[in-house]
């Protein structure tokens, strides 16, 4: 059962009694937890889907921006705290990697690591130096997200939904901007990466560098496509997800 504070910060698309596994899903720069909506159809019945509802969007739309990726975070970790007694896995695609890298983190130092990390699309945190600066004016904003997502153009070329759509990618923007990222302590969960061959973002040889970041496990795995490869490859990456899933349930059995 969720609480007030788990709910406001939480969209179950599937929380059974029975999901004793149940993964966190967090979204990138500008999107909310809507993104995850089909996810748990592609899931094992017995696993939870949870995505995280940043706030300023969708149904949290009047709620005040974080000032700081690390406050989002905190936040973030407090608010899921009482999760940390299941099985849980935490995935973050682009900025939302950061995010659950660093919920991961807090977790941790509380005594409760997750049982894995997934990311996904985003440099590892101790190597963000030499990176491209995404914020600007608003158009330029707008140019560089339709850069690498043409489905979005039409959004903002529609002065309504532009109004509603872009501060929050305007906030995320400057969220990712202002986070330097820098050495963090060794997460004691595997670590398993994800990207597009075509990602204008990141390389897989960056994606690589999440293995410094861990005392466990590390694997990388290339699906085609560019920054949101995890759209028309969401069957594959499902699928990925479905066997980390099952290694995590089989590993923490076994350990127990």
């Amino acid at each position: 059962m969720s609480g007030p504070v788990e709910d406001r910060w939480l969209r179950p698309y599937r929380d059974d009694d029975g999901c004793e596994t149940k993964l966190v899903c967090f979204p990138a720069a500008g999107a909310g937890a809507s993104a995850y909506r089909t996810w748990a159809l592609g899931l094992p019945s017995d696993i939870g889907v949870l995505a995280v509802r940043y706030p300023g969007r969708e149904d949290r739309f009047g709620d005040q921006f974080a000032p700081r990726l690390e406050a989002l975070a905190d936040d973030i970790a407090d608010a899921l705290y009482e999760l940390t007694q299941y099985r849980l896995v935490l995935f973050g695609h682009s900025m939302g990697a950061s995010v659950a890298h660093e919920v991961a983190l807090r977790f941790q130092e509380r005594g409760c690591p997750p049982a894995a990390l997934c990311v996904s699309g985003r440099r590892a945190t101790h190597a963000l130096a030499g990176r491209q600066m995404i914020s600007g004016t608003d158009e330029e904003i707008i140019a560089h997200v339709v850069g690498f997502d043409a489905s979005r153009a039409a959004v903002f070329a529609d002065p309504d939904l532009r109004e509603i759509v872009l501060p929050a990618v305007r906030a995320d923007y400057h969220l990712v901007d202002d986070y330097a990222g820098g050495p963090r302590p060794l997460l004691d969960c595997p670590v398993y990466g994800y990207t597009g061959d075509a990602d204008s973002e990141v390389t897989p040889e960056q994606m690589c560098r999440w293995g410094e970041l861990t005392n466990d496990a590390f694997r990388l795995r290339v699906l085609p496509g560019g920054h949101f490869y995890l759209r028309a490859e969401e069957a594959a990456l499902l699928a990925d997800l479905s066997d980390v899933l099952g290694d995590v349930k089989f590993r923490t059995k076994t350990a127990t």
